[in-house]
């Protein structure tokens, strides 16, 4: 859709929202914004990915201690970041929806919603392929691990109180306020290792010292994060566009939209 000549004018659609980063508080300034920054986000995710896996299987050394099953750590630890980031977004952006009473915003924390549940159950699973090798188990009732998987069903719940509701706009209102409910639980996920005695490790990467691993490992590890996350975008980005278009069906600049779609596939 990058080269298609939108349908609408995209300054008038969003006059009424005001100027700046208000404007793509509108569904149609959203829609394009969205566009063409899931473009950059899949290319940039593409380029980290080849790069991060090459780095991660092919430069980095042997753990010295866990062997070759350390190498789980490139998707396990993204994952893991990822799923908590998320869920902070989503409730950043709940709470704006609440306050502004924005659509877009809420749209934008449904969207958010299945990726962070699947990161979520990404980071448990390949959590427990690296604790049976390392601790000889797969799970353990250890705080992070614990508090993991209620982040887990955090997102279910999420997704299932709005599916629930008939009125999509009583789903987004009843969703945004579990989300903030729950989001007291990713300081409880993030100091579990600090605040109880945890089999999980603590972190090999902090902003208030050197790095614990050694710079193959580190580098392999930020390029297959910075993948994760940039896929996650374009995906994140993908979903908020299909559901503006569910939302937003009856209004003319999405009439148009599909109309000249339609007209390119059949040509």
């Amino acid at each position: 859709m990058s080269d298609r000549t939108w349908p609408l004018n995209p300054p008038s659609s969003a006059s009424a929202h005001g100027h700046g980063l208000w404007r793509h508080a509108a569904p149609a300034a959203a829609f394009q914004l969205a566009e063409r920054v899931q473009t950059w986000a899949s290319f940039v995710a593409l380029l980290a990915a080849v790069a991060g896996l090459y780095v991660s299987f092919f430069v980095a050394p042997t753990d010295h201690q866990q062997g070759e099953a350390y190498r789980i750590i490139f998707a396990h630890v993204p994952a893991a970041w990822l799923s908590m980031v998320l869920y902070v977004a989503m409730a950043f952006w709940a709470a704006v929806g609440w306050v502004f009473n924005t659509r877009v915003s809420f749209l934008m924390a449904r969207a958010l919603a299945p990726s962070g549940a699947l990161l979520t159950f990404l980071a448990l699973w390949t959590g427990a392929l690296w604790g049976r090798p390392t601790w000889g188990a797969w799970w353990v009732w250890d705080a992070r691990l614990t508090s993991e998987l209620i982040l887990l069903f955090l997102y279910l719940g999420v997704m299932g109180l709005q599916a629930a509701i008939e009125d999509p706009r009583r789903g987004d209102r009843a969703g945004a306020l579990l989300t903030l409910v729950g989001v007291v639980n990713v300081p409880i996920i993030y100091f579990s290792v600090q605040w109880w005695n945890t089999l999980h490790q603590g972190a090999s990467i902090s902003f208030k010292a050197a790095p614990t691993m050694a710079t193959p490992m580190l580098s392999g590890l930020l390029l297959c994060t910075v993948a994760l996350w940039a896929w996650t975008v374009a995906v994140v980005l993908k979903r908020l566009q299909v559901l503006i278009i569910e939302r937003e069906a009856d209004a003319l600049w999405v009439q148009r939209l599909v109309l000249g779609s339609t007209w390119a596939e059949a040509a």
